[in-house]
């Protein structure tokens, strides 16, 4: 295997132009990263169909007071109707969302899914101290963004195959351009 710098990715973010070269291994890496917060979320997803049925109002009405959606979420235990939507949301979206990075098919849809889900899990355990602002829900985010932001369907996965699969004649996306924004 080749190990030359051939990938070249940047941007320009508040008008700071950031250019990089990626080393020919981070294809193999990105992959593995993608499969891997895949079968993290899948296996959350089983564990909490396994222990059917599920409930989510324990977490939700205990959060610490100083996190931002304390009483956001007390709320949400509080409804009855709305825990039972919540209790079948979040074990499904966790298995599709870790099915679909699995098999790298509508990446960027289900990692930003996935960046969601942990980004109120973030918010829910936050108890206010500094040492508490970084913690493993917050990098399971940013990891879920990041398989994102590089088109991880597209290495090893469906969705170089969805994007050009062809629709009256023209690839799907582009035929439909729109779609590069849940494909990848």
């Amino acid at each position: 295997m080749s190990t030359k710098t051939t990938n070249e990715f940047g941007g320009e973010f508040g008008g700071v132009t950031l250019l990089g070269k990626a080393h020919s291994l981070s294809a193999l890496f990105i992959v593995l990263l993608r499969a891997t917060i895949g079968g993290m979320i899948l296996f959350a997803g089983l564990g909490k169909v396994s222990e059917w049925p599920f409930d989510a109002a324990g977490y939700l009405a205990n959060v610490d007071p100083a996190s931002p959606v304390s009483g956001l979420y007390a709320a949400m235990a509080s409804s009855p109707a709305l825990m039972e939507i919540v209790n079948v949301v979040v074990p499904v979206t966790q298995l599709l969302i870790g099915a679909a990075l699995i098999a790298g098919a509508f990446v960027r849809l289900a990692a930003l899914g996935g960046a969601m889900q942990m980004t109120l899990f973030y918010l829910g355990g936050w108890s206010g101290e500094a040492l508490a602002l970084f913690d493993s829900t917050l990098v399971y985010a940013i990891v879920f963004l990041t398989v994102a932001a590089f088109g991880a369907g597209r290495v090893l996965g469906l969705d170089a195959y969805i994007e050009r699969f062809e629709v009256g004649g023209q690839a799907l996306v582009e035929k439909f351009p729109k779609l590069r924004y849940v494909l990848g």
